[in-house]
């Protein structure tokens, strides 16, 4: 409602009783004019005459400013913010010095594309003082999925809100968690992922998983480890099917996203197959940082990211590692070893940081690799150059990349007998876990949680693989 129709609303209509008061006060100040006059002119109190009556007509003048004042701008009763709304009653236990505890949810659910269907939603929102931050909605061919960011109660929760919105008409709600970072508005988010995108290709996966919310995403290639095609491909456009998209990856293959619990509407997949399109158009590019860094004895190092053109300085690096640094890496027949080197240096699978002497040799490769919505890190150190914190190093570069990116946890596959492995994890100072798996240890380190001492001691493992 605009300040005009306010204003309309609040005008009290005429009466004829007070044109007919204002009438007989116009005729009775013209007759105390001429008596004023006539005596100013005849008598010789005169001027005495007009001082009063100037002192007088100030003194109502003031009078009438200050009743004036009082009075337009006073509340209408029983409203004393002048809001218009009904004042909460004297023990309705409202204190401003006390404010509620809130807490941030973002909530998406379903309703008929009709008038009014928003409204009732609002209106239940609002019964349990639940404030919307942001709303976005997402037309589809039966009715509409609104998305909001609230701020609500702590006290409030996510079963008995969804239960409110269900009776308001709301249908597939699905509720979760949010935090401050949701609090940025859209145009802006999507822009920052655009921009993470341009800059490094490995982090099309993390703009998509950010982009939306908790899914699965997989990248098949075209080819096989073994060389053959896979028929993994897309249409150009895209496909569509309610819980699953699968877009055409620019490296070849397939993108295919997988979101069970919550279908996928047309806005969300148009804005993924935006993404894909950049990444298409700008081609292959990773950050070209290096870091010199100095070894115990003297040596040293540089620290950079590498990609799929350091594949012929990599397969030289197999050459010269032992069958025993290879087995521990790939955990199978050593001679398949160069066949997974493509796939691992893509930047589309994950992020690889290599290690380079002063001559420009590749002696360790170290790698992120995005599993589906895990992540796994893997190191491999030549043989002259190991038990020289290499590997320690690359190690806690991967996971905070991993940080970055917004893992909660990573996980590595190794052998109990892969000593410098396993201290290597433990040198983290994460809360780790060990699983044996066919005498294969996996070892997960939570991130994002305080350094504490190991949940289950590493020695316990190594008895039970016994």
């Amino acid at each position: 409602m605009t300040d005009v129709t306010s204003a309309k609303s609040a005008r009290r209509p005429h009466h004829w009783r007070r044109d007919l008061i204002e009438l007989a006060a116009l005729f009775t100040a013209v007759v105390v004019a001429d008596t004023i006059a006539k005596t100013v002119v005849r008598g010789a109190e005169g001027p005495y005459m007009l001082v009063f009556s100037a002192i007088a007509l100030i003194a109502t003048a003031t009078f009438h400013t200050w009743w004036a004042r009082r009075h337009s701008h006073a509340p209408p009763a029983g409203d004393p913010g002048g809001s218009g709304r009904t004042p909460l009653p004297p023990d309705s236990g409202t204190d401003d010095d006390a404010p509620v505890e809130t807490s941030l949810w973002r909530m998406r659910t379903t309703v008929r594309d009709a008038p009014g269907s928003l409204a009732a939603l609002c209106t239940a929102l609002a019964r349990h003082e639940v404030d919307i931050l942001t709303l976005q909605t997402h037309p589809l061919a039966e009715g509409t999925v609104d998305e909001f960011l609230l701020r609500a109660p702590t006290s409030l929760q996510a079963n008995e809100l969804s239960r409110e919105i269900a009776a308001a008409g709301g249908r597939s709600t699905w509720i979760e968690r949010a935090d401050a970072h949701d609090l940025v508005d859209t145009p802006t988010w999507l822009l920052g992922l655009a921009t993470r995108t341009a800059l490094d290709a490995a982090e099309l996966p993390l703009a998509l998983r950010q982009l939306l919310g908790r899914c699965t995403i997989h990248s098949l290639p075209a080819v096989s480890l073994t060389g053959r095609p896979t028929g993994e491909t897309a249409p150009v456009e895209g496909v569509l099917e309610e819980t699953v998209m699968r877009l055409r990856d620019p490296n070849g293959g397939a993108i295919t996203i997988e979101r069970p619990y919550l279908p996928f509407t047309p806005t969300e997949f148009a804005r993924a197959r935006a993404l894909v399109e950049l990444d298409a158009r700008l081609g292959p590019r990773i950050p070209r940082s290096h870091d010199v860094l100095t070894l115990p004895e003297g040596n040293e190092i540089t620290v950079r990211r590498a990609d799929q053109s350091d594949l012929v300085a990599a397969r030289a690096m197999h050459d010269r590692c032992s069958e025993r640094t290879l087995g521990l890496r790939y955990h199978g027949p050593v001679g398949d070893a160069d066949r997974y080197l493509d796939h691992l240096l893509s930047p589309r699978f994950g992020r690889t940081l290599a290690v380079q002497t002063a001559s420009g040799r590749l002696v360790a490769l170290g790698h992120l690799l995005w599993d589906g919505d895990e992540t796994e890190v893997a190191l491999m150190v030549e043989d002259d150059w190991q038990r020289r914190g290499i590997g320690s190093e690359l190690l806690g570069r991967l996971v905070a990349l991993a940080v970055e990116a917004g893992c909660e946890s990573v996980y590595a596959v190794t052998q109990s007998s892969n000593t410098g492995m396993v201290a290597a994890m433990r040198a983290l100072n994460l809360p780790l876990d060990y699983q044996i798996e066919e005498g294969t240890l996996v070892i997960t380190a939570r991130l994002g949680a305080t350094p504490a001492r190991n949940r289950l001691p590493y020695e316990e493992y190594q008895q039970a693989e016994r």
